[in-house]
């Protein structure tokens, strides 16, 4: 069983919008999230979805279900104070779906509505043959590591480069031991899954995806988002 863990707990302060958090902007008549679970929806690869959100937000969360016909949502859970938190939430919610140790969890940003059906199954692809699947962009800059004072210490060479994205994909077996596991530590702000991977020494493996696959977190990221999508728009309609 492959579960898409929807998580979209934030109140979008750098969006700097007035009275709806990012999630809930409407792109052409849609919400940024229901973007995102539609193409979830149309995987033939996702069996079920489940979404950590807002709890102000749970009854307008199942509203949206409703209206866009996502029927493959099957519970809608308050998320946590942290990313991390909102993860573990929706973590725990997969494992009341789940029906085996084998199932795989994709964990994604609910505004972060720019993969597509080859992204999911190229996750759900690598994790069966490697342990995990971190989706990727390759580097278009080079990243300079600094210390404290601004310093550079290294230059990393940019074709070993990627930037981590979304989803990010494990046996929901092991992701949900480490988060429990790190939060009994006291680690309850861990920026993504990767990373918590990564505290543990475990092997992570990446899949590319397009660079498109923006988490829509400023204006200029909205704006793109709008853009790209009325483009798409306009390609199915005119042919260009």
């Amino acid at each position: 069983m492959n579960i898409g863990v929807i998580f979209a707990g934030g109140v979008g302060s750098r969006m700097h919008s007035k009275g709806q958090p990012k999630q809930f902007l409407k792109v052409n008549g849609k919400p940024i999230i229901a973007h995102t679970l539609t193409i979830f929806e149309k995987s033939d690869d996702i069996d079920a979805v489940v979404i950590s959100i807002l709890p102000s937000k749970i009854e307008l969360m199942k509203q949206i279900v409703e209206d866009f016909h996502l029927s493959k949502v099957k519970k809608i859970v308050p998320g946590g104070e942290t990313g991390q938190l909102s993860i573990y939430n929706g973590l725990k919610a997969a494992k009341e779906v789940s029906i085996n140790d084998n199932d795989i969890v994709l964990i994604h940003d609910g505004v972060r509505p720019l993969i597509n059906g080859i992204v999911i199954k190229d996750n759900i692809d690598c994790v069966k043959k490697n342990g995990s699947a971190i989706t990727t962009a390759p580097a278009k800059e080079t990243f300079m590591l600094v210390d404290n004072d601004k310093k550079v210490t290294k230059v990393v060479d940019r074709k070993n480069s990627f930037i981590a994205k979304a989803p990010q994909s494990f046996y929901l077996k092991e992701i949900l031991e480490l988060e429990e596991d790190a939060i009994e530590r006291g680690y309850t702000d861990i920026v993504d899954s990767s990373t918590l991977m990564g505290m543990y020494n475990k092997n992570l493996s990446i899949i590319e995806g397009p660079y498109e696959n923006i988490k829509i977190t400023t204006p200029d990221d909205f704006y793109m988002f709008k853009a790209l999508i009325n483009a798409r728009e306009n390609e199915q309609i005119f042919g260009f």
